[in-house]
């Protein structure tokens, strides 16, 4: 029997390497031998690997929009007069769009939602009929932790609505109607006597002013100015009580136009933008869609457990998106595949709550 190793054996299994390039990182985890901060322990993510490393550098692009100054840049031939400025130049940011799905406010991030709104960390927001209306019916009513596995029919008898493993007692719901039809009696009187129509995001400023409450999301937007756009404002609770008043008390009109064109009007004017998008569906499209406009985003971070075999919008990664022109071949991109109640908390903290 020969005891000499089979060449083509040899060859398959100790095929060299091509040498390492000295900029190649290496993989490494935190050392928890030391008693790190948490800025240290989320800051070492960007080697653990995986999506460890997705997240720190999703947290490392948000760090890039917020210090980005239009000062940063050269002036431009055909800049405007209204930015030859050095101070405005210097105060000039990076607009901030940011998109989420309606389940995100019914869950504990509307508090972390809050916090960018309240400290004016987003310049604007794009979210779904559920994302508007839970803000408001927090305000008037608990929801409650539960379970995944919890009996829908039995549930239904009890009249409590489960949001995954969330509850909301379906009171919570008969108390927004009672809150909201007074006020669209109120809107629809004054769009009479003045003429003019609502648009969606106006309705929800007005809701927001309406509301006086600290612990909603929409109460701080009025109070910054920062417009909400819901390209699907009847698609929830909210088209429920609008179904309902118009046969109450007909007329009442909401213009989507007047919100397309201001959205992609504040893509458009935007000396830099960046998309933060966690889920996907209409928020992402519609932020992504507006950045179209000014021929793409120039950071992008998308959150979100999506996946792209089947095609969706929702599923597909930032390189997507850059096909269609939504986001800059150059920009910086990443999108983390998680839930973002895992790890959008743990973003926020390592970014704007470092203010």
């Amino acid at each position: 029997m020969s005891t000499a190793v089979p060449a083509e054996a040899s060859a398959a299994v100790l095929q060299p390497s091509e040498p390492v390039s000295d900029s190649a990182i290496s993989v490494q985890g935190p050392d928890l031998e030391k008693n790190l901060s948490l800025q240290e322990l989320l800051k070492s993510y960007e080697r653990i690997g995986f999506q460890a490393s997705s997240l720190g550098r999703a947290i490392d692009i948000v760090n890039r929009m917020r210090k980005w100054r239009l000062s940063d840049e050269p002036i431009s031939v055909d800049e405007s007069e209204d930015y030859l400025s050095p101070e405005i130049r210097a105060q000039t940011r990076c607009d901030i769009f940011l998109g989420y799905t309606s389940n995100l406010i019914s869950s504990g991030l509307r508090e972390i939602i809050l916090y960018l709104v309240k400290h004016k960390h987003v310049a604007a927001i794009v979210t779904t009929a559920g994302g508007i209306e839970e803000d408001f019916i927090k305000c008037l009513g608990k929801t409650y932790l539960a379970d995944f596995n919890m009996d829908g029919a039995d549930l239904r008898s009890r009249g409590m609505n489960r949001i995954g493993n969330l509850v909301v007692p379906n009171d919570n719901y008969c108390k927004f109607e009672d809150w909201l039809l007074p006020i669209l009696d109120t809107m629809l009187a004054e769009q009479q006597a003045t003429g003019e129509v609502w648009s969606p995001s106006s309705f929800i400023r007005r809701l927001g002013k309406e509301i006086n409450n600290e612990e909603s999301v929409y109460y701080w937007a009025y109070k910054n100015d920062i417009p909400v756009f819901c390209p699907a404002l009847t698609d929830g609770s909210l088209g429920d009580m609008i179904y309902f008043h118009s046969f109450r008390n007909p007329g009442l009109i909401l213009d989507i136009v007047r919100d397309i064109r201001a959205l992609n009007e504040l893509s458009r004017k935007s000396k830099k933008a960046g998309m933060i998008i966690l889920g996907g569906g209409v928020c992402k499209h519609q932020i992504a869609n507006a950045m179209l406009i000014r021929n793409g985003a120039d950071y992008s971070v998308y959150i979100n457990t999506g996946q792209e075999f089947d095609g969706s919008d929702s599923g597909a990664r930032p390189d997507e998106a850059v096909s269609w022109g939504k986001i800059r071949a150059d920009a910086e991109s990443v999108k983390v595949f998680a839930d973002a109640t895992l790890v959008f908390p743990l973003l926020v903290a390592a970014t704007f709550a470092q203010d």
